[in-house]
């Protein structure tokens, strides 16, 4: 290229350098626009500038937002595709909306929640709500949660050199530990300590381990055993049922609660209400007693049952649960041979199942103190004494019964007298063991009122010969007991061999002393 050529072109160029116009620290080409102050005040303009703003940075959100069903002046609406999936995407969108309120129902304040993310259309995401106010109980994610403690490799650790990290890391293993927790049974609250990072020692988590065991197998005895049995102060869903048709029936007005536990049943207070029949009168105030449906209680009790005349052959060593019944039927024919004796008892109303209803010892919910529990003065010690002298009397003679468990725990005192109760073990004298159950509640009987200041009291073998009208002369107790068991040797022996339930031990002068 010639000079002329060089000397044409450089006019072309501009007044400056050519770098100039490409460097980007060079001055821009354009000026700024001059603009007053008031303008620069204008609320208007201010706005729209704000607009400009938002336009240019968030062109699609706002797109998004005005959708196809707000506007709807772009969209092609010829198309049947275009319509289809405008209308499955409003049908879902519904569903999930449904979905949602479903979820919350079912949920409401429990602690255990579920959820219906794996049934949604839409993922919450995708929906209307900003991301402010996404529920994070509908993700799959708790981003409040702790992640999982990593797995060490089958190498048994990671790192290398200083920063080597085995399986038996103190860290590690705590971590690890407080992972599994998640593993023990529901019922079995373990807290948050994941989220906490909590460590737990290979101690304390195997103590926690064996403990959640043994709440789980006690969790599940007791759910297998509340079908079946009367646990303590409560009643099985057989036992609820009776009860409710006793009410239902208006024999029992209402029952107010539990009064009084013990091993074989409980016993519960409710109001009486009116009777079927005529003859037979409900006391404003019963007693029911529920007698426990567990044969724990019973299994050293069937002695009084399986040798019992009047049960002996309705004995069942193979269907354990029938003395259960045998029981309370038990005591209902004992109240009644004491009721007509005339012998201050609880008064017997009706029997279904297990489950005796009688009138109740007491005044206003409140039930008669036993006589351990009262203090009497020694005048009315005194007169407890001969009174319970005369029923062990009327007990063993008139009622052809011993009483078998005849205490201070089971004599109640009541308007001025001695009330006796719990008679479901009374057996009769001809029982194989009845003249030691006898002599039993002779000495229980001798010693509280010895202790309680009586100077009257008998002891227990002139009790016993005072009661049963024998006349055993013995030295000493062990004697005594010897010449009382070869007495009933000799009746078990008589009834072997002719068969009748006929008593060889009676006293002189009095009749002899049959089963009814």
């Amino acid at each position: 290229m010639d000079s002329v050529g060089v000397a044409a072109a450089a006019p072309d160029a501009g007044p400056g350098p050519a770098w100039q116009s490409k460097c980007p620290w060079g001055a821009p080409s354009t000026t700024s626009m001059s603009c007053s102050l008031a303008d620069v005040m204008s609320e208007q303009l201010a706005k729209e500038l704000q607009l400009e703003e938002e336009n240019a940075a968030f062109p699609e959100v706002v797109a998004a937002a005005e959708g196809p069903f707000i506007t709807g002046e772009n969209i092609d609406t010829s198309s049947d595709l275009m319509l289809a999936q405008m209308l499955q995407m409003e049908f879902d969108r519904e569903y999930d909306a449904q979905l949602r309120r479903e979820e919350k129902k079912i949920n409401g304040d429990s602690k255990v929640s579920i959820s219906f993310e794996n049934y949604r259309k839409v993922h919450p995401y995708d929906s209307d709500s900003s991301e402010d106010e996404v529920d994070w109980q509908d993700t799959r994610h708790d981003p409040y949660r702790a992640d999982k403690p990593t797995t060490t490799p089958r190498r048994g650790f990671i790192g290398k050199g200083k920063d080597i990290t085995t399986k038996h890391d103190e860290v590690v293993c705590g971590r690890k530990n407080t992972a599994r927790m998640e593993n023990f049974a529901p019922e079995f609250q373990v807290g948050d300590g994941i989220g906490m990072d909590l460590k737990l020692s290979n101690q304390v988590f195997n103590a926690l381990k064996q403990h959640a065991y043994s709440e789980e197998r006690r969790s599940a005895r007791l759910h297998e055993k509340k079908e079946h049995s009367t646990a303590e102060k409560a009643v099985d869903p057989k036992t609820r049922l009776l009860l409710y048709k006793m009410v239902n029936s208006g024999m029992l007005e209402t029952i107010t609660g539990c009064i009084s536990t013990g091993k074989e049943s409980v016993v519960f207070h409710a109001y009486g209400g009116n009777s079927a029949t005529e003859d037979k009168v409900i006391s404003p105030e019963c007693a029911i007693k529920v007698f426990k449906t567990t044969l724990n209680e019973f299994k050293n009790r069937d002695k009084y049952i399986k040798d019992d005349y009047r049960f002996k052959d309705r004995f069942s060593k193979l269907n354990p649960r029938k003395i259960i019944r045998m029981w309370a039927e038990k005591e209902m024919h004992n109240l009644t041979r004491m009721q007509n004796a005339g012998i201050p008892c609880p008064q017997v109303v009706i029997l279904k199942k297990h489950v005796l209803v009688m009138s109740f010892i007491g005044q206003d919910q409140v039930p008669a103190p036993k006589l351990k529990d009262v203090t009497l003065s020694g005048e009315d010690m005194k007169k407890a004494y001969y009174q319970i002298l005369n029923m062990m009397q009327q007990l063993y003679r008139e009622c052809n019964l011993v009483h078998a468990d005849l205490s201070e725990y089971n004599m109640l005192w009541h308007d001025g007298k001695v009330w006796l109760i719990d008679v479901s073990q009374s057996v009769e004298p001809t029982h194989p063991h009845g003249l030691e159950f006898l002599f039993r509640d002779c000495r229980n009987v001798s010693q509280f009122f010895q202790k309680g200041g009586v100077t009257e009291a008998l002891n227990e073998r002139e009790l016993f010969n005072a009661v049963s009208g024998l006349n055993i002369t013995a030295d000493n107790e062990v004697d005594f007991q010897a010449e009382i068991e070869a007495l009933e040797k000799m009746n078990e022996d008589h009834v072997q061999n002719h068969g009748k339930k006929l008593s060889t031990f009676s006293s002189d002068g009095d009749p002899p002393i049959y089963d009814e």
